[in-house]
């Protein structure tokens, strides 16, 4: 299990993804699972990925090898907009999936692997996709500014409370992790490290990127004051009168 989240503001896009993967409760690990490419003053992309980790790393390899191709089909770095992105990234799922599925059924298995597609490229606006495991897919828009994927349900309500398309790259980023806290304290699923984009509209360049270990100091902090916050308020709620 996965937790990736990625939100549409009027200044940009913030998406962030955990880094925990398991096969069994002994046997768990870490590996990234957001991807990012740029190429400064034409366009960013950034993907983040759950699901069957075999399966969404050879997504990805095989949109970066396509992406080496100097002449042919569109691919990564010839795509005219956000879209035709999307459509590459929903090819590139169906090929694994038509490789792997025979394999996997062998097995009991499901081929399963979804992703969170989010940048801007140049001549159009920053866009955001949700790409679902069979390869359709969703934008973002002003009334769903952000769109999760995996463990969603316990991060989803701050994010409901809180995030609107006039938010602040700054707030939402804060947003984002405490919803990235609320996830882990219910889920042992989900765990750190979790990386984390900020990136600013119209730039064309990531200047805004961390990775928040076990132990970090400012989510630490976070985590202390928002728990600290939270049972603040509830005690000044009003008593139920019977």
């Amino acid at each position: 299990m996965t937790y990736c989240v990625g939100v549409l503001l009027n200044d940009g896009l913030v998406l962030a993804s955990d880094s925990r993967t398991h096969a069994g409760v002994d046997n768990f690990a870490s590996f990234c699972k957001m991807t990012v490419l740029e190429r400064a003053g034409d366009r960013v992309l950034v993907l983040l990925s759950s699901g069957n980790l075999a399966g969404t790393q050879a997504i990805t390899s095989l949109l970066k090898q396509k992406g080496d191709v100097k002449e042919g089909p569109a691919n990564l770095w010839t795509a005219r907009t956000m879209f035709d992105v999307a459509l590459l990234v929903s090819d590139a799922m169906r090929e694994i999936e038509r490789r792997d599925k025979p394999y996997l059924e062998k097995s009991d298995l499901v081929f399963n692997a979804s992703f969170i597609l989010g940048g801007q490229v140049r001549g159009e606006g920053a866009r955001l996709f949700r790409i679902y495991a069979e390869g359709n897919f969703i934008e973002a828009s002003a009334e769903t500014p952000f769109l999760q994927t995996g463990e969603a349900k316990y991060g989803k309500p701050i994010l409901d409370r809180v995030i609107t398309p006039p938010t602040s790259l700054s707030d939402a980023s804060k947003c984002v992790l405490v919803s990235f806290d609320s996830t882990m304290r219910s889920n042992l699923s989900v765990g750190m490290p979790i990386d984390l984009v900020c990136y600013e509209r119209d730039i064309l360049a990531v200047r805004k990127r961390r990775r928040f270990d076990q132990g970090d100091p400012y989510f630490s902090s976070l985590s202390k004051q928002w728990s600290e916050g939270v049972r603040t308020v509830f005690k000044q709620l009003p008593e139920l009168e019977w």
